[in-house]
């Protein structure tokens, strides 16, 4: 994913279409967080200061466990989340520059 200081300004998309790169970057972010678990998984992280334990996710998702790792493992490919081991546990945290670097292609 690229940081925001990597996108050069460009034009809104209200006054010019999105080139092809643009188009695709943008296009990735959607992917990742169009599926309703994942939106709302992130929601989940990025809603706690400190991040969030692999293992304290799959009840507020009513998801299993494997299903959760799973799109875990979607999130943090993408480059929407950082995860960090402490002792046994996967603790997750957002990367706020991830989003930024998406909003930073709609509104320029």
């Amino acid at each position: 994913m690229t940081s925001p200081t990597d996108i050069a300004c460009c034009r809104p998309v209200t006054e010019a279409a999105l080139d092809d790169a643009s188009a695709i970057q943008l296009a990735a972010v959607f992917a990742v967080l169009g599926d309703p678990v994942r939106l709302r998984l992130f929601s989940l992280i990025a809603s706690l200061p400190d991040g969030s334990c692999a293992c304290d996710l799959v009840e507020p998702l009513g998801r299993s466990q494997p299903t959760v790792s799973h799109h875990l493992k979607v999130l943090f490919e993408s480059g929407l989340v950082d995860r960090e081991r402490r002792g046994r546990w996967i603790w997750y945290s957002v990367r706020p520059e991830a989003l930024a670097s998406a909003a930073i292609l709609i509104t320029c």
